[in-house]
């Protein structure tokens, strides 16, 4: 087996023993009803976040989601360098709806074969806010369409965050 191969199947093999240990211990992660894809699409602005390496030196992140034609979604997120905000990095990628019922269960996929869970857990009436989790809750976003967000929003996705057994302690607010 060469070592691309054998990298492949670790970390395919480590994120199932991951969810597995998470999915004993925590109950199933709720996601919203029904997404409406023509209105989600557009731009988000990331208002917090759990911090991970793919993000690291990110201020001022955004997402940009656009149907295509086959059903998948565009996305494109960009942000500014922290140590240079006239710098912008960037990375394309696509989604898809892996739940049709809902529409609120994605994958997403910025360098093939390699995916990740993009589950849509709380949505603002009117499309003003997301928050995007993960199964095993070891990711999390909440965006809104405005680059900021009333406290008093902010505060019941807190709330609904906990009953859903995140750790909203670790949530960072890099856009400051």
């Amino acid at each position: 087996m060469n070592v691309t191969k054998w990298l492949v199947i670790s970390v395919f093999l480590s994120g199932m023993v991951s969810c597995m240990h998470m999915k004993d211990t925590l109950p199933p992660l709720q996601v919203v009803p029904y997404v409406d894809l023509n209105r989600y699409t557009g731009v988000w602005y990331e208002i917090a976040r759990y911090p991970h390496r793919f993000q690291a030196g990110c201020v001022e992140s955004r997402a940009t989601y656009t149907l295509r034609d086959d059903g998948k979604i565009s996305v494109l997120n960009e942000c500014n360098e922290e140590s240079d905000r006239s710098k912008v990095r960037s990375a394309k990628g696509k989604a898809w709806v892996v739940d049709t019922a809902t529409n609120a269960k994605l994958k997403v996929s910025f360098f093939w074969p390699f995916s990740g869970d993009y589950w849509i857990i709380d949505l603002g009436n009117d499309y003003e806010y997301a928050v995007i989790g993960h199964p095993g809750r070891k990711y999390l976003w909440i965006l809104s369409r405005t680059k900021k967000m009333d406290e008093s929003v902010y505060e019941g996705i807190l709330t609904r965050l906990k009953q859903q057994h995140y750790d909203t302690s670790k949530l960072i607010k890099p856009q400051k």
